[in-house]
């Protein structure tokens, strides 16, 4: 239940540690928001999000990632590309969610902030024991898994990598537009911070599979390839967040040794 405010200092925000757009967002996101991350294909989605969740882990915080798309061995081995330390946080691989009770309690025995792990592997194995139709369960398992993360360890922020991945897992049947509904106020009443990851097609059109999410969501970040002169760059832009005063300006995305930043807001890019 997202509580009432008395005043504007009350406003607890969450970092997304990119350069230039904090600083026009009113220093972030509102902590229990649920968020679009809305991007072509190749404009850096994933890297965003886990850019978030391991300088969250950094101070402390414990994040879940689930993702539909890729395996944990492929993700990890993106992120250690781009640099990440990994042995800075305490990155906990989540491979049978049978035994997430005891997964738990390694979790809070650690000394460091974590980001925790899935994948579709584990989540396709923990469906097959269950001998129940394949098709409707995902949802129920996700949401299994999120809350007993978040009632066993706190979990402060939660990506999902896909949407659309489990649009395709998921048989949401003609109740699409209920089901999106009840995954938006799911999280929202765990008031758990939210990624959610969406594939926006190459022409642009919109943000999402069925749009009603754009409605749903207190936040959309849009990342898309920009192609001038031959060359592409990547850009950013917050179209929508909610209780925040932010600069909706489209601003050129670069990562450097590290470091996530957003560039001439408003402005053509040096290309």
């Amino acid at each position: 239940m997202v509580k009432v405010l008395q005043s504007k200092k009350e406003m607890k925000r969450v970092k997304t540690h990119i350069k230039g757009l904090d600083e026009n967002m009113e220093g972030g996101i509102p902590q229990g928001h649920v968020v679009l991350i809305s991007g072509t294909s190749g404009s850096m989605k994933s890297s965003v999000v886990f850019n978030v969740l391991y300088n969250e882990a950094l101070t402390g915080k414990t994040s879940l990632y689930i993702s539909l798309e890729q395996s944990y061995n492929s993700l990890l081995n993106h992120f250690v590309n781009m640099e990440y330390d990994l042995s800075k946080i305490n990155l906990y691989i989540l491979s049978d969610i049978s035994k997430i009770d005891e997964s738990i309690a390694e979790i809070k025995a650690a000394k460091k902030g974590t980001v925790i792990i899935t994948d579709v592997g584990a989540i396709r194995k923990q469906i097959k024991g269950m001998k129940v139709s394949p098709g409707g369960d995902w949802l129920n398992v996700i949401k299994n898994i999120v809350q007993k993360i978040k009632k066993g360890c706190g979990c402060d922020l939660f990506a999902l990598d896909s949407l659309s991945a489990m649009y395709i897992l998921s048989n949401f049947g003609k109740e699409v537009r209920s089901r999106l509904f009840y995954i938006f106020e799911f999280l929202r009443d765990l008031e758990i911070t939210s990624f959610l990851i969406s594939e926006m097609p190459l022409t642009k059109t919109k943000y999402s599979e069925y749009e009603v999410e754009d409605f749903l969501s207190d936040g959309i970040i849009v990342l898309q390839l920009t192609e001038r002169y031959r060359k592409v760059t990547r850009e950013i832009s917050v179209v929508k967040m909610r209780a925040t005063s932010c600069n909706t300006d489209i601003f050129t995305l670069e990562f450097k040794a590290g470091q996530f930043q957003a560039l001439y807001g408003g402005k053509t890019p040096l290309v």
